[in-house]
């Protein structure tokens, strides 16, 4: 991840009139349907499940330790396997060894952003295994070399028209731009990889302790298949998607569909727990389940920083950001863009990392606002922007915006000093645009000139007048 902000790439998205338009209309389409999805009169209690959701969120990573072992237990109770991973080298090692061992070629994934942390379809690929997605948008993107734009609608960034030829270059097909004809296309496609496909591997979006379930949510239908056709299943996930009842699950699904796509629930939920029974005509022979850390448990050292973990990876931030819906999802460094990959990505990886992300902010409050855990983002941006500035101060950087805050602070305590620059700053503020500092910062912004009578002067001429 570069450690500078990528302004070349920041505004070629701003100039590029037609990528603006398809991330506003996505996302605006985005929030609206949530707007009507929570409702008072379809959703009554909407705020109090967003409390509760927070409340068992918080509980569950203040006893992680406790529910992770208690899954692990209930889960090789019906024949499943955990496999804990320190990094995602690890988690990526672990399935390339598993796909040898079982002598595997084919592997079909379903959507996980926790495998696109792992890098899993380019680490498959350079030992000779072929990974092929069947989520709709991330096979899109698998095919045009991308990686997602979006939490949730991968391909957001692409028109149907960007689609058609895709389809046309990559697999052959007549230019079909009619998105009905492009699913045809598509699942014609996967249906034979799925038939020959050898492993199955999931994310999770959420893991039940009290019943060792993995707990898949999806509109297509692809990770049902994923998850059954194959012999072998692997369910990849980070180690804070867990909670403790299956009583909570209800919380959860009542907020996720509609906090990411409008949906009172999404049309798929499995709940998995175990290879195939002997009773059962589908399911895998073997079940396996992932438990990745990769930079999370680092959060748990700070509890003022737990609520990070809290994230249920709906995209509403996303949606509902000026920032990204102008910049967009492939101008962050990481997986995770948005508002949550902004406060994340410094946290997983250290501030040092990408030091302008926690700025990419308008702290305009939206993304706390529409959080359906209540995740305080905005707070932990300040947080992670002053994180930041101490380190720059601890190793003599940033000197000129230190000298600056502290007069600034010196003239804003001293009252007559104050009034005296007011009477200036008319004449004095044209010339300051020219420093450096000023200069940077208004390229990008309106800077207001003072008017030529402060409203303290006013004010007293017109009592004179009175």
């Amino acid at each position: 991840m570069s450690a500078q902000t990528p302004l070349v790439q920041i505004r070629s998205v701003l100039a590029n009139e037609s990528l603006q338009a398809a991330i506003y209309t996505s996302t605006g389409r985005l929030m609206e349907k949530r707007r009507q999805s929570i409702q008072p009169d379809l959703l009554p209690d909407f705020q109090e499940l967003r409390q509760q959701a927070h409340a068992i969120k918080a509980h569950t990573i203040d006893h992680l330790d406790h529910y992770l072992s208690e899954f692990e237990r209930n889960l090789e109770a019906h024949g499943g396997r955990v496999i804990w991973c320190r990094t995602g080298e690890e988690a990526a090692d672990c399935i390339l060894r598993l796909a040898r061992e079982r002598g595997a070629r084919l592997i079909v994934k379903s959507k996980s952003m926790t495998s696109e942390e792992v890098h899993l379809n380019e680490q498959v690929a350079r030992h000779g295994f072929e990974t092929v997605e069947t989520d709709l948008g991330e096979y899109i993107i698998q095919l045009a070399e991308q990686r997602p734009f979006h939490i949730v609608a991968p391909a957001l960034h692409m028109t149907r028209y960007d689609v058609a030829a895709l389809f046309s270059s990559k697999l052959g097909v007549e230019r079909e731009t009619a998105p009905e004809r492009q699913t045809l296309i598509a699942r014609k496609v996967l249906r034979e990889k799925f038939l020959c496909a050898d492993i199955g591997i999931t994310g999770a979006n959420f893991l039940v302790a009290d019943s060792g379930a993995v707990v898949l949510v999806e509109n297509e239908g692809n990770a049902r298949l994923t998850s059954s056709a194959p012999r072998i299943h692997i369910a990849i996930a980070g180690v804070e998607k867990v909670i403790p009842r299956a009583q909570d699950l209800a919380v959860f699904l009542k907020l996720l569909g509609r906090s990411a796509t409008g949906q009172p629930l999404t049309v798929y939920t499995s709940l998995l727990s175990g290879p195939r029974r002997a009773a059962e005509p589908d399911g895998p022979e073997e079940f396996y389940v992932i438990l990745l850390d990769n930079g999370r448990t680092k959060l748990l050292q700070r509890p003022e920083r737990r609520q990070s973990l809290f994230c249920i990876r709906c995209g509403a931030c996303l949606n509902h950001c000026p920032v990204y819906r102008k910049i967009g999802g492939h101008t962050y460094p990481w997986v995770y863009s948005g508002p949550i990959g902004a406060i994340l990505t410094p946290q997983f990886h250290g501030p040092e990392s990408a030091p302008w992300l926690p700025y990419a902010s308008s702290l305009c409050g939206a993304c706390g606002e529409v959080c359906p855990v209540k995740i305080d983002i905005p707070r932990l941006l300040l947080e992670l922007r002053a994180e930041i500035t101490a380190a720059k101060a601890r190793v003599g950087k940033g000197l000129a915006e230190r000298v600056v805050w502290r007069a600034f602070t010196f003239l804003m305590t001293h009252p007559a000093l104050y009034r005296a620059f007011l009477r200036l700053a008319p004449v004095a503020a044209p010339l300051g645009t020219w420093l450096p500092p000023l200069r940077a910062w208004k390229s990008q912004r309106e800077l207001p000139m003072p008017a030529r009578k402060a409203f303290r002067r006013l004010l007293a001429e017109k009592r004179r007048g009175g």
